[in-house]
């Protein structure tokens, strides 16, 4: 039953970049991941821009996923393809399951890197038939990138969060023409200039559109669309491609005995990525929904550093902790519970909100802290500066929206 130091779970940017870290610490580590291959979602992202900060050059997706794979092995970390965490206990221990068999493995701390996935179309409730030709961005990737498909020829792409553009550039590669993006609010979600790709590549933008319904026997051949008076029309379409709506991959937190964040999806962490149990951690977007492979990337390094000084003793105990709750206005906040002690305001509050909102984040501790104004939309990130919160700060606080009258 004796361990590594450290088991990761998870072999995207953020395990492996904690593995590279983890090792330069002097930690015993491996790495478990459920693929054949290590690398995560970038392996099925082949178009840039990956890897600029990380490795100082633009590459694609699976050329960025190799480069992390080799850097984590050459560092010394093992990494076990085709292995499944099937439970998380106490202990830590992991129930393991492969083509090998069950097994366990007790390593000393544990990190959690398992990312996130896409909505599918059951939880989105689109009504209508079930045809072939319906898929997220991951699959379309892997039957284009991976297995050399074209599942359709002119679909519509359904969201505008950052991946969306992906999935534009996806199916260029494969030579599909997608029909049109659709929309549900009143504006892209991604950050400008995004919307310029659809624009340049001749593709039309329906904001103010929901999907409601996909018409099709074998396959796809049509779409209801409804727009935001109510009005319904048909569009002819063979695919249908369901972007973003991402959720925490945490199946395992979930199964668990760790305490799970309603609002993120995703384990409820401290400031130092410690889930409920001291002994695991957590990083990238197993976090929350949903970040870049880059952020992933610093923040997988910046855990392993975390988890060196778990080990060596050096972190503050994780009780008492201020615990803090996003109120209405905001999606979510993180990390949930902030504790005191040496080194313990370094970093950040991330925040999310639910709809286009302006004003002021205000944490209600005693006295109060408000932060500096903001104007942003759903999916943008926001911070809150740790060092603000007041030092001995315990129990719970709300994180509130205050109006800003300069704003309006």
């Amino acid at each position: 039953m004796s361990g590594p130091d450290l088991a990761i779970v998870g072999a995207g940017p953020a395990g492996l970049s904690a593995a590279i870290a983890a090792r330069r610490h002097g930690l015993d580590v491996v790495v478990i991941e459920r693929e054949g291959e290590a690398g995560g979602i970038p392996r099925h992202c082949a178009h840039p821009p990956f890897g600029l900060r990380e490795f100082g050059r633009v590459m694609t997706g699976p050329a960025y996923a190799r480069r992390l794979a080799a850097a984590a092995r050459e560092a010394g970390a093992e990494i076990r393809t085709g292995t499944t965490v099937v439970a998380i206990e106490p202990g830590p221990r992991l129930v393991l399951a492969s083509d090998a068999g069950a097994g366990e493995l007790a390593p000393r701390r544990v990190l959690l890197a398992t990312g996130v996935r896409e909505t599918t179309r059951a939880a989105r409730l689109i009504g209508g038939s079930k045809p072939a030709g319906v898929m997220n961005t991951g699959t379309l990737q892997g039957l284009v990138h991976l297995e050399g498909r074209r599942p359709f020829l002119r679909p519509l792409i359904v969201g505008t969060e950052l991946v969306a553009f992906s999935a534009i550039l996806t199916c260029r590669h494969a030579g599909i023409v997608p029909r049109a993006m659709v929309e549900a609010g009143e504006a892209v979600t991604a950050r400008w200039p995004a919307a310029l790709l659809p624009r340049l590549l001749g593709i039309p933008i329906w904001r103010g559109t929901a999907l409601v319904a996909i018409e099709g026997e074998r396959q796809v051949n049509a779409a209801v669309l409804q727009g935001a008076d109510g009005r319904r029309r048909r569009v002819a379409t063979d695919g249908i491609v369901l972007t973003g709506g991402f959720r925490p991959e945490a199946t395992l937190v979930r199964t668990s005995h760790l305490a799970l964040d309603k609002a993120t999806g995703g384990p409820e962490i401290d400031q130092f990525g410690r889930t409920s149990d001291p002994a695991i951690f957590a990083a990238g977007n197993v976090l929350r929904p949903v970040e870049t492979a880059g952020w992933c990337f610093r923040e997988g390094r910046r855990m392993a550093g975390f988890v060196a000084a778990s080990l060596a003793d050096a972190l503050p105990d994780p009780e008492p902790s201020l615990r803090l709750v996003a109120a209405d206005g905001y999606a979510w906040v993180l990390p949930q519970r902030i504790v005191g002690g040496e080194g313990s305001r370094e970093g950040a509050l991330q925040l999310r909100v639910t709809r286009p909102l302006a004003g002021r984040p205000v944490v209600a501790t005693e006295p109060a802290v408000r932060g500096a104004p903001f104007a942003s939309r759903p999916e943008r990130r926001l911070s809150f500066p740790l060092a603000a919160l007041p030092a001995a700060a315990t129990g719970t606080a709300t994180i509130a929206v205050e109006p800003d009258e300069a704003l309006r």
